[in-house]
């Protein structure tokens, strides 16, 4: 007999819901297709009906702790009130977390998508076992979170992980939020697309403009694909990215001062494009990573992958700044979901 508990991440594409155990084990995931457009009643529905099936069917096995559910956006923690959600239109200013309660007649965890992430990575991803930690998410945009004594940090009202809002450029590039040379301008699949955007306009930059023609899904990923392959160009825009991560980096470290900092979404497959830069960086701007970095940090992230947490806390016994890579993928969020769910205690 195992408790379990529901882990849900709602995104903009994709709707996934699973049945975790306690002790961490995937009982079931499903998968379905997020349906903004039909509105947020219809998505609600579906959410709530995958998430009752999934109860029943494990109830006879254990007792259902709780469901958490990951959603990208601002969450209002207090009130459980969706306050903005680009990637959810139609969805701002909405209290997500009430009309969940009320169809289920349950209690319901609400967190940022970012901060489930981070929570996943802790429990059972790259930073397992280590009680205090930042997991930033490279995607379309940049997302953050911060989990301090094994708990997420909300801050005074759920804010707190906007990492990708940080400035790193006063008088950047604008950003949707108002801010211009936010870190997602610069450090982010979009800031990738971006800057090769800007390559091909210039004329110089003729295998990017050759893939950008050619390839209907030209992204990031396609201009890694050059950057290994030895184009200067695709290196360079890489190199850039490391950089500007390295800034982000090295302001968090200053003022967090964590055993881990774990580096996920998309891009971080990119990592050995972008890392020497981004180590390089971490150096010259970070007085706490040169006082606490591993002799080799680009064996960080190996050390983390291929011996698990033994390595990890013979690290941290050496007081250490550990940066690699997230182990879990696009699961992270649900099961930091499911065990943001499970009551304290």
């Amino acid at each position: 007999m195992s408790d379990f508990s529901i882990g849900v991440d709602l995104g903009g594409t994709n709707l996934r819901i699973a049945a975790v155990a306690s002790d961490g084990q995937l009982l079931e995931k499903v998968t379905l297709g997020t349906k903004v457009a039909l509105g947020r009643d219809h998505v609600i529905n579906e959410m709530c009906d995958a998430i009752q099936r999934l109860s029943a069917k494990y109830r006879e096995a254990g007792k259902l702790l709780g469901a958490g559910i990951g959603i990208p956006g601002i969450i209002d923690m207090q009130t459980g009130m969706l306050r903005k959600s680009a990637n959810l239109p139609g969805w701002s200013d909405y209290p997500v977390r009430a009309e969940i309660e009320r169809r289920l007649g349950a209690r319901v965890v609400l967190e940022n998508d970012a901060n489930v992430a981070a929570l996943g990575e802790q429990w059972l991803g790259a930073a397992r076992g280590v009680p205090n930690m930042a997991v930033a998410t490279l995607g379309t945009g940049i997302g953050g979170g911060i989990v301090l004594g094994g708990k997420i940090w909300h801050g005074m009202n759920g804010m707190a992980g906007e990492f990708g809002h940080v400035t790193l450029e006063p008088e950047g590039h604008p950003c949707g939020c108002g801010n211009r040379g936010c870190a997602e301008q610069y450090a982010s699949a979009s800031a990738i697309v971006r800057m090769a955007r800007e390559a091909i306009a210039s004329g110089d930059a003729p295998s990017l403009a050759n893939a950008a023609s050619s390839d209907a899904e030209f992204g990031a990923k396609s201009i890694y694909n050059l950057a290994i392959q030895g184009d200067e160009h695709a290196r360079r825009i890489f190199r850039s990215f490391g950089r500007y991560l390295g800034i982000l980096l090295s302001g968090l470290i200053n003022v967090l001062n964590l055993e881990m900092f774990v580096i996920g979404g998309g891009v971080s497959s990119a990592w050995d494009a972008y890392a020497p830069n981004m180590f390089e960086e971490l150096r010259e701007r970070s007085l706490v990573y040169a006082a606490t970095a591993p002799a080799d940090p680009l064996m960080s992230d190996s050390l983390g992958k291929e011996e698990g947490a033994s390595a990890q806390t013979e690290s941290l016994t050496q007081r250490k700044t550990i940066i690699t890579r997230a182990l879990l993928g696009s699961d992270a969020g649900l099961y930091g979901a499911a065990r943001a769910a499970v009551p304290a205690g």
